[in-house]
């Protein structure tokens, strides 16, 4: 007679976690890619001083917008890329997702950005055609 074969009980449930984790990442993922998609945007001390002291707002469309910007300029080998959103210009590292500075129309001085390898169009939602 022969006996059924039993499973441990923690290999089973390491399979159904494996499982579920292919389930929630894309598949030719790199773990950089999967990294990127959940670590949200932060910022320097200094953009915080200039956002607050410039009174410039971001809401949360705002700023899932900024995310978004980061996102293209990252897919297109951007580094330290210029992102231009209504009339906010920021200028982000877009390795560790860090916002360096921020500046409105009013306080871009010379109009002249250094130091940057891109620039990316945060477009607002697009008319219905």
């Amino acid at each position: 007679m022969t006996k059924p074969i039993e499973l441990n009980p923690k290999q089973t449930l390491q399979n159904n976690i494996g499982a579920a984790k292919k389930s929630t990442i894309a598949e030719g993922s790199t773990f950089a890619e999967v990294l990127t998609k959940t670590q949200p945007l932060s910022f320097t001390k200094h953009a915080q001083n200039r956002l607050e002291n410039r009174q410039i707002k971001l809401s949360d469309e705002g700023l899932a917008r900024l995310a978004e910007a980061v996102d293209k300029a990252e897919k297109r080998g951007g580094q330290e890329s210029l992102i231009l959103m209504d009339d906010i210009a920021f200028i982000v590292n877009v390795k560790s997702r860090m916002v360096i500075t921020a500046m409105d129309a009013t306080k871009r001085g010379e109009g002249v950005f250094t130091q940057i390898d891109s620039v990316v169009l945060a477009d607002g939602k697009k008319p219905e055609e």
